[in-house]
């Protein structure tokens, strides 16, 4: 017969409460540490983030910036606007989207849910991975590069914006392939068995379940790694020529974009020009601040329901 301890005996003690003196110091001095090294990595954040406000606000600000070009403009005169720059931006990187979404999606299933685990892991798989890494690391100069050879000098194809998507597929897939990979991965295999032993199909199961459930974190990726290559400047330096004008035609001829439009106006030396690349610094800004409010807002909404 066991009896209950008496109501007035002391209540056990908690683990770890007798945490040493030398133990807490080390507790605080990285916290000391992790803290200033935020605040170090936050200061250049701000001070950019300031600078470009301050100088590129009032030329934001009006509202023909965001409804002209600089078409008949001479290289000192004030006003006009980016809305050319804008078209090109969002137009090169859109269907740069449209060509490295489907593949970086279909190659991190591939990986996640085909190309096996551990001692498992295919050949392929692992040349895939492989090859992922290497993208990752291939920098924008040479991406364009390699489309400039073949799109240019051995398909004998003009300079144009679409060249310019090609190469920022390059610099997009592998983002989206770890994005979505990480994602796919921390689905619980629980909801993949059960699928399983109820006898759905594997593809069926991976549409129906594992994508959904991953779906938010997999936009997110998407999305952020679209606002990435917005503020590429080699391709559109080496595969596409300027124009001060819209052009809607992205397979033929010369158009504008945001930072092939800063590059340009380096050369000129006026207060025209520095005005244009601060306010063409701020509008890239907002449009990729824009694009991750999206990209927070798509999570939130495709995130799974817990009740």
């Amino acid at each position: 017969m066991t009896t209950s301890p008496p109501i007035d005996a002391p209540a056990i003690k908690p683990a770890f409460t007798n945490i040493s003196a030398a133990r807490k110091f080390r507790n605080g001095l990285a916290t000391v540490l992790v803290t200033a090294c935020f605040v170090i990595a936050l200061v250049p954040l701000l001070w950019v983030i300031i600078t470009v406000l301050a100088k590129g606000l009032d030329v934001v600000l009006n509202a023909n910036w965001w409804f002209q070009s600089f078409n008949g403009l001479l290289a000192r005169q004030t006003g006009g606007g980016v809305y050319h720059a804008v078209y090109g931006t969002l137009i090169q990187s859109l269907v740069a989207a449209l060509i490295a979404t489907p593949i970086g999606v279909m190659v991190a299933i591939y990986l996640v849910e085909y190309g096996g685990r551990g001692k498992a892991t295919s050949r392929l798989s692992k040349t895939t991975t492989f090859m992922v890494d290497i993208l990752t690391g291939v920098p924008s100069i040479v991406a364009a590069l390699f489309i400039y050879a073949v799109w240019i000098s051995i398909l004998g194809l003009p300079r144009s914006a679409i060249a310019v998507s090609l190469a920022l597929v390059l610099l997009m897939v592998p983002v989206v392939v770890r994005s979505c990979e990480e994602m796919l991965k921390i689905v619980p295999d629980d909801l993949r068995e059960a699928a399983y032993a109820l006898g759905v199909p594997k593809w069926k199961t991976i549409v129906k379940i594992v994508i959904p459930t991953a779906l938010s974190g997999m936009l997110t990726g998407i999305v952020l790694a679209l606002a990435r290559i917005m503020g590429e400047t080699a391709p559109v330096l080496i595969l596409v020529a300027y124009a001060p004008y819209i052009h809607f035609n992205p397979f033929d001829g010369p158009m504008a974009s945001l930072p092939l439009t800063m590059t340009v106006e380096r050369n000129n030396p006026t207060d025209a020009g520095v005005d244009r690349i601060w306010g063409s610094a701020l509008t890239l800004i907002l449009i990729i601040t824009v694009f991750q409010l999206i990209a927070a807002a798509l999570s939130k909404i495709t995130a799974p329901k817990t009740k």
